[in-house]
């Protein structure tokens, strides 16, 4: 069974996003009115991640130890909000040149990615697969569905999922991987099928090598570590905290997996795309509507955008989105990505799944 039957799927249409040329001179100009700021800045990138991780951490210490339930629930969304933007940088480690940011990785996986389970390796090496010319949109692409195309249903329980995935991800650490250690089949089948932050189900991982398995090995074992200790201190003292720490983490999964449906249009049905077709399946969501901010941070907001400019760090997709609209008419294929915000998105995906049902 394929990623694209795995959820049923309504009647195919004849519009193809396949069939979009190329726009070169957009192209061009997208690369050349940015040059000057293709640079990461390491000044922004640790202290709005150090910002994001002391606030979430400080706001789930509170969401924990506040008797009021209502100022507690607070405290829990805060905490929510806070570590989804400083998850988030996992997706610019995986363009940023390895030279750019001197122990950034290292400092997210210490206190993000080991903590909350979710270390860089999971998003290395499966981000840029998606980003591949001739991968998007097919079977091939690990973060792609034709979710457009498929059935209502589809939609809820993909977004509904995302709760299950802190319990998971806690199972992973604490059990699947150790007995791997012990069990080569085992970790085989964790890490093709349970090592990667993909939404498609028919993707499998091929085994890390050199120096990035050495990187996995290290990632695997602070994780396990960490899990098996926090499992063991619940055990000991009480499972309230744990519980709090996993609702405040499903709120921030299921607030990704949301952003997720609104991020492409999703209409690809497995057939190669060219960049400018890519382009246009995915979405910015630029000012004004600040709260964008909160629900696509980091730079997401701008997701069409970093499609054509995958490099670009984040801090400069909102001046390289200014600079490129000011540089075409508003009729141009540039100004085609850019919508008003994330509930006229959904609606659009809703109908289109209406239709699809109603084909």
């Amino acid at each position: 069974m394929t990623a694209y039957q795995a959820i049923e799927t309504s009647p195919k249409t004849d519009e193809s996003s396949s069939r979009i040329a190329d726009d070169m001179p957009m192209l061009r100009a997208a690369v050349e009115l940015t040059r000057d700021i293709a640079e990461a800045r390491p000044a922004i990138y640790w202290t709005d991640m150090l910002g994001s991780a002391a606030l979430g951490y400080a706001a789930l210490a509170a969401a924990i130890l506040l008797d009021n339930p209502w100022a507690a629930t607070a405290a829990g969304l805060i905490s929510a909000l806070a570590l989804y933007r400083a998850l988030l940088f996992i997706h610019e480690l995986t363009h940023i040149h390895k030279d750019a940011l001197p122990g950034f990785r290292l400092g997210w996986n210490l206190l993000v990615g080991i903590p909350l389970l979710t270390p860089s390796f999971m998003y290395e090496g499966v981000h840029t697969l998606h980003h591949a010319r001739t991968r998007y949109g097919t079977l091939d692409d690990p973060e792609y569905l034709p979710l457009a195309r498929m059935k209502p249903a589809s939609l809820p329980t993909f977004a509904l999922l995302a709760i299950l995935l802190p319990p998971g991800l806690l199972l992973r650490s604490a059990l699947l991987v150790p007995l791997g250690a012990i069990f080569p089949a085992l970790r085989k089948r964790v890490w093709e099928s349970a090592s990667a932050l993909a939404i498609n189900p028919a993707f499998r991982r091929r085994p890390p090598e050199g120096a990035f398995a050495r990187r996995v090995f290290w990632l695997e074992l602070g994780a396990s570590t960490w899990a098996i200790a926090v499992i063991a201190a619940s055990w000991a003292w009480g499972w309230r905290p744990l519980l709090i720490a996993i609702a405040v983490v499903a709120a921030t999964a299921l607030l990704n997996q949301i952003r997720t449906l609104v991020a492409h249009l999703w209409v690809n049905e497995g057939e190669p795309m060219t960049v400018t077709a890519q382009f246009l399946d995915s979405v910015d969501v630029p000012p004004p509507g600040p709260i964008a901010e909160l629900w696509a941070p980091v730079g997401l907001r701008y997701h069409a955008t970093h499609h054509l400019l995958p490099s670009m760090p984040y801090h400069s997709l909102a001046e390289a989105h200014r600079r490129i609209s000011a540089h075409f008419d508003l009729d141009g294929t540039y100004h085609k990505a850019s919508y008003t915000g994330l509930w006229p998105l959904m609606a659009r995906l809703v109908r289109s799944t209406m239709g699809r049902k109603a084909a």
